[in-house]
């Protein structure tokens, strides 16, 4: 069938327009962009865009055209050259629904993926220290920007009206950018997303409180952060004063934006779900939250203690302590002897650490055991609470600093465990009313205590 037939003959004549004259109509016709974005779209087009391909004709805008381009573009400028492929392949598209081409020449897989550097993140005791280093009435920044993850735009843009210390939350409502000429403007944040209302951290209030009395004006409408006579801070102003800070205390590698970037990384270490990440940054995907779910080194070595106290605490003769408690269910008999039903038996020798030692029972009691695991991990991730979204449980382990974000984690440290002890912790799990999750972390609670 021909083109024609198909519905999707374009009129060659139709596509004769330049790609400079038409991104030209497709940014007149956008109202929508903020006028940031229509600056830095301006800018892509005039610096990377146009002067390789803006005098070729929209029709005759081959995908090769384009690959050559976007490749050359990627071994210089790697991160622009993603953002210029994005706005390329929208116009484009834009030309398709036009019908003035008939496919969009911007075929180039992945070309519009941004592989940014990972960022650094800054440690508590060093958020302290950039916090004294800047000048007071820029304090206040550095706490906002680490402990509620605002950006810098976000944060000149807060109003007194926008923070409320009682309820200890702040709006994000609004966001100020300055323009190349040097115009601030004061507009609503970037996506839907970004409008929101942050749960401040207890441990910030005091030094709120203190902000607003001394460097706030009294009226709603009064900017939280300003500038010595009063006025908006303007972006130099503040990334001077930030400079001088990571200098003093060491970390010139640091951003601004970074403190937000550590923020967010300490908040996804506490357990914070993605959709709960996306909803104190303002973020509209899971992608953009999920980039900042990493571990600190810091945070890496607390949890690495902590498994190493949980090992020594369960291993052992302390293994005893579990295995006479599926003694207890009647399923085993003896004390310190191999049970019936083949279990995993502990051996020492002189000098020697403690090792498991199996035999093809012990791997029937082991399935059965990562069986109920598995079993007790869709429970976790499925069980409703009233309000319909996922119950948060406490984390039984939380207090030895164990990052185990559900009870059921637990279980799976001990997963080698004998076949009747996991028969009597499922017995207690349903006397209890408890899931079987919850009932290994309560022993292996007891145990750490008593150890």
């Amino acid at each position: 069938m021909t083109d024609v037939g198909r519905g999707a003959w374009v009129d060659p004549r139709a596509g004769a327009v330049t790609l400079s004259d038409y991104a030209g109509l497709w940014l007149e016709r956008r109202p929508d962009l903020q006028s940031r974005t229509q600056e830095l779209y301006r800018y892509l087009l005039d610096r990377y865009i146009e002067p390789e391909l803006g005098g070729v004709q929209l029709g005759r805008l081959s995908p090769s055209r384009v690959r050559a381009w976007h490749a050359d573009l990627r071994a210089r400028v790697p991160t622009t050259a993603a953002k210029a492929y994005r706005l390329l392949s929208s116009i484009c598209a834009t030309a398709v629904a036009d019908e003035l081409i008939a496919r969009s020449p911007c075929r180039v897989a992945g070309a519009g993926v941004e592989k940014a550097e990972e960022r650094p993140v800054a440690t508590v005791a060093e958020v302290a220290a950039l916090v004294k280093a800047m000048p007071e009435r820029f304090r206040i920044v550095v706490e906002l920007a680490t402990w509620c993850g605002l950006r810098r735009g976000e944060i000149l843009g807060l109003r007194r009206r926008d923070v409320d210390v009682a309820a200890a939350t702040v709006t994000v409502a609004r966001a100020m950018q300055q323009l190349n000429d040097g115009t601030l403007l004061f507009g609503r944040p970037k996506t839907r997303a970004g409008a929101r209302t942050i749960a401040i951290p207890r441990n910030v209030l005091p030094a709120l409180r203190t902000h607003l009395e001394q460097f706030v004006q009294p009226g709603p409408d009064a900017l939280v952060v300003t500038g010595r006579k009063g006025g908006p801070v303007r972006p130099h102003v503040l990334q001077a004063a930030w400079d001088r800070a990571r200098t003093v205390i060491g970390r010139e590698d640091l951003h601004l934006h970074d403190l937000r970037h550590t923020g967010n990384t300490w908040a996804a270490a506490t357990g914070a779900s993605t959709r709960e990440l996306m909803a104190r940054m303002g973020h509209a995907s899971p992608a953009a939250a999920l980039r900042y779910q990493h571990a600190t080194a810091e945070r890496d070595r607390v949890i690495a203690e902590a498994l190493a106290q949980l090992a020594e605490a369960a291993s052992s003769a302390r293994i005893t302590d579990l295995r006479e408690f599926g003694s207890r269910s009647g399923h085993a008999r003896g004390s310190g002897r191999t049970s019936r039903k083949g279990a995993t038996r502990l051996t020492r020798g002189a000098g020697e650490s403690g090792r498991r030692e199996s035999n093809s029972r012990s791997q029937l009691g082991n399935q059965h055991t990562r069986a109920f695991v598995e079993r007790e991990r869709t429970a976790a991730e499925r069980k409703p609470s009233s309000a319909g979204v996922p119950e948060q449980r406490r984390n039984p382990m939380e207090e030895y600093g164990c990052a185990i974000n559900a009870p059921w984690r637990a279980l799976e440290l001990v997963i080698e465990l004998p076949g009747e002890v996991a028969d009597r912790l499922e017995e207690r799990a349903a006397e209890a009313g408890i899931t079987i999750g919850e009932a290994v972390a309560s022993v292996l609670m007891s145990i750490l205590a008593d150890g």
